[in-house]
């Protein structure tokens, strides 16, 4: 049985990647879900799962070298897949230090105890192992307003947040493993994610909860601000096609062939909702353009995104399944069958899962 070492599992692309691979492969892998449980780690993402035998959950976070050792001791870990990462823009605009701590030295420690778990007396490295490095596609920096410009896994580095900033660093030190080492490893860089479990600091759940509540939605500039939009779950499979087929070494751009601006995303989100609310609920009716709010705009602002993945189609065959508008909808439908959850979330209240659930283990 094929172990699996997921860090940041709790959060939100991490938890859709985990439910991905058991629906795919069941009981055929083991999966230990590392996470440090910060205000984006959530377990309730993965309670249908917590019981399987197969499934273990270690809340220990990534800087933590001896914590991280010991899992590699007490496990022989086939594949390592790092999600971990400190992700909000705004937040690393205010906080830098602890996006360099948690991106940059966090992803040294994961490289470091991977590499002395995996590494033979030669300095080669054990057969089949592998470490995959999830990483942005804003490492790249801002594409002008021009169709046929895109970012390829070729694109100069060009960060301009801190976060970005934070990301390139640890893309760089895998690279650098890679390089040095021969190191067995890839990186993917993706474009923005959505989808069900999504953390609502971000663009498409901070909408959608917004309007459901009748609040104003901030929209940032004059919200023409194009991003490429990629379901989780087709995220999640081009990881696991990473994983099985990449070539080793090599960098795949994961875009979903969605970009749009984000003032249009809002009266996309706006639209759907009055579409998919019945006439009875009564949040339906102040649900309109209304609530827009234009704000003053985030500082280093990168004006468009756009990922081309044509290498990934190339050469594992890979390519987007979820249109933006089919895409939208479930994760909307989503949202309605989890108010509880979303609940949970906004109240803070999400964070004393950990300890009803794993108080007694």
């Amino acid at each position: 049985m094929r172990t699996y070492l997921v860090t940041g599992g709790a959060g939100f692309i991490g938890s859709n990647y985990i439910h991905y691979m058991f629906k795919k492969y069941g009981d055929d892998i083991r999966i230990i879900n590392v996470d440090a449980l910060t205000y984006a780690g959530n377990l309730e993402n993965l309670k249908d799962i917590e019981n399987k035998p197969n499934y273990c959950f270690v809340k220990a976070n990534i800087c933590d070298k001896e914590a991280i050792s010991k899992i590699f001791a007490e496990n022989d870990i086939d594949r390592v897949v790092h999600f971990a990462a400190e992700s909000h823009v705004d937040r690393s605009i205010k906080n830098p230090e602890v996006f360099v701590q948690t991106n940059v030295l966090g992803t040294a420690v994961m490289l470091n105890c991977a590499k002395a778990a995996w590494e033979n007396a030669d300095g080669s490295f054990k057969e089949g192992k592998k470490f995959l490095h999830v990483s942005t596609d804003e490492v790249y920096g801002s594409l002008p307003d021009d169709e046929n410009a895109f970012f390829y896994e070729t694109t100069p580095y060009d960060p301009h947040s801190p976060y970005s900033a934070s990301k390139a660093s640890s893309d760089m030190l895998v690279k650098a493993y890679m390089d040095t080492y021969k190191f067995p490893a890839n990186i993917t860089n993706c474009s923005n994610n959505y989808g069900p479990y999504q953390f609502p600091e971000k663009l498409i759940p901070l909408i959608i909860n917004n309007a459901l509540q009748g609040k104003k939605l901030p929209v940032y500039g004059d919200g023409k601000n194009v991003r490429d939009w990629l379901y989780v779950e087709d995220h999640a499979k081009a990881i696991d096609m990473v994983q099985e087929k990449g070539k080793l070494f090599e960098t795949y751009n994961i875009g979903g062939h969605n970009e749009k601006q984000n003032i249009e995303i809002i009266n996309i989100i706006l639209e759907t909702l009055q579409e998919m609310l019945p006439d009875s609920d009564p949040r339906k009716a102040h649900i309109n353009q209304d609530l827009i709010t234009y704000v003053e705009d985030r500082k280093g602002h990168d004006r468009r995104y756009a990922i081309a993945p044509d290498k990934i189609k190339r050469d594992l065959g890979w390519e987007p399944e979820t249109y933006f508008k089919e895409g939208i909808k479930k994760t909307i439908a989503w949202f309605f069958e989890h108010e509880d959850w979303m609940k949970n979330v906004t109240s803070g209240d999400y964070q004393k899962y950990y300890e009803d659930m794993y108080s007694n283990r």
